[in-house]
């Protein structure tokens, strides 16, 4: 039976400091009785002697410094763990929030999940279809990567993210299970609704777990809700076979919630206010992305994070950059025109994408084509930047080639309709439609095969040719 504590030493906001404690770590659990009724918890975030400092996970505005008993669980934040959590709905700390009742089982694990040989990894090599044309053909998701989003304030993430949730899938040659684990950290209750209702109507909800940490709750669950997020997908991935897809969002509120208890503890701070070990707490979560040798799952991460004033050089997109295998970003002028999802193709990247697609994993001409679109996109964009100096008019007969490409490919091939999804041979297909408006001669990113079969294929030439009247 744990040993309990009388009173408190200190109570400073969500900060309370207990003295003569023996034996606790950092990261442990605490139970907090107050007034012999209220029950509240908390976890250790610093250790001096015997004096420990506790975050508390709720209000302490009943809490005084002779009122409360505490106890120390011995161990860290734990979720028990069942086939049952798919389809549930949970708040940032694993507690149901559906009105289905908690989830009872006798597999429990800690939330901070167990260290990973890096030797045991398996190099990612499967694609999951987001059914976005630019991220399928141009930064394709491979299973086991961490992928993550590049978002600004006011720009359309959440309802990309739903859209994403609504529409993967494996490749059409899988017959594997998959599942989506999806987690919101600090979000307005009308988002939480609107994600939750979206997952619902679509019928998505039976194969994802939700964890929904709304911008009222402490800070400290944000803190938990993204390991809590991981730890039921590595659950599904590697207990149960799944390919797991995780969905974070927003990193951001995480980082800030970060430097929020850091600043409580009086910690010294680094670039613009963040604790210095801001890199190492996003590595502990999106390095838990991969596949594992000898188990069947995978884990697979698309985090998105709010670039404060679009700077792509702030702290928190600059080091999720580092870490990560490339990054989708989402363009301001792009949403200004109205183009849904507002993926600016030229800054995003997928620097795992090469080995997992072409021949044997998407299309044999998914590489070229991708190649090209980016060469023939930014030619559109020198053409646009040629055309304000000197006129549209006076651009070359190519020039203008290359400016109505740009405008045809952020319309039709970047831009889809609300719910609309592609399969990758459709979206291959749309770009080599919008390619042949060049010269052969033109695409010059191409292999001579490929070109063979794709440009000069008899299943493309225009009807008037097929029936002789050329």
């Amino acid at each position: 039976m744990p040993i309990e504590y009388l009173g408190l030493a200190s109570i400073d906001g969500p900060l309370v400091v207990v003295d003569g404690v023996r034996g606790a770590a950092y990261g442990d659990i605490v139970n907090f009785r107050v007034n012999r009724s209220e029950l509240k918890k908390g976890q250790v975030i610093a250790i001096e002697g015997e004096r420990a400092m506790v975050q508390v996970f709720d209000a302490t505005t009943s809490m005084s410094l002779d009122n409360t008993h505490s106890s120390f669980s011995g161990h860290g934040m734990e979720i028990e763990l069942a086939p049952e959590i798919l389809g549930r709905v949970f708040n940032g700390v694993g507690e149901a929030i559906d009105g289905l009742g908690a989830i009872h089982s006798n597999i429990s694990r800690e939330v901070n999940g167990a260290p990973l040989n890096p030797v045991s990894r398996i190099y990612p090599r499967n694609y999951i279809e987001t059914g976005f044309s630019a991220i399928d053909t141009l930064m394709t998701l491979i299973r086991g990567q961490k992928l993550p989003i590049f978002s600004g304030d006011g720009m359309p993430h959440n309802e990309l993210a739903a859209q994403i949730v609504k529409q993967a899938k494996l490749g059409d040659n899988s017959d594997e299970e998959f599942a989506i684990v999806f987690a919101a950290m600090g979000v307005k209750h009308d988002i939480a609704d609107f994600f939750q209702r979206s997952f619902e109507e679509s019928g998505a909800l039976d194969h994802v777990t939700m964890f929904v940490n709304t911008a009222d709750d402490p800070a400290m669950e944000r803190l938990i809700t993204p390991r809590v997020a991981l730890t039921t997908a590595e659950y599904l991935a590697y207990d149960l076979g799944k390919q797991v897809l995780v969905i974070l969002t927003d990193m951001t509120s995480f980082c800030e919630a970060l430097r929020e208890v850091s600043s409580a503890k009086q910690e010294i701070p680094s670039r613009k206010g963040y604790p210095g070990y801001l890199y190492s707490e996003l590595a502990t979560i999106y390095e838990r992305a991969g596949i594992v040798q000898g188990r069947k799952g995978s884990v697979t991460q698309i985090p998105i994070l709010t670039m404060p004033n679009d700077d792509i050089t702030h702290p928190i997109p600059d080091l999720t950059g580092y870490i990560t295998e490339g990054q989708i970003v989402l363009d301001r002028d792009l949403y200004g025109k109205n183009i849904f999802p507002p993926i600016g193709v030229l800054p995003s990247l997928s620097r795992l994408m090469k080995d997992g697609i072409g021949e044997g994993y998407t299309r044999e001409d998914h590489e070229d084509v991708a190649n090209q679109l980016f060469a023939a996109y930014s030619g559109a964009a020198e053409a646009r930047s040629l055309a304000s100096v000197i006129g549209e008019e006076e651009l070359s007969d190519i020039d203008k080639k290359y400016l109505e490409f740009g405008e045809k490919f952020e319309e039709e091939f970047v831009g889809q309709a609300a719910d609309e999804t592609r399969t990758i041979q459709e979206s291959l297909d749309l770009a080599w439609e919008l390619l042949r408006a060049f010269p052969r001669e033109e695409l010059n990113r191409m292999d001579t095969k490929i070109l063979d079969r794709y440009y000069d294929s008899s299943d493309h030439e225009p009807e008037s040719e097929e029936n002789g009247e050329a």
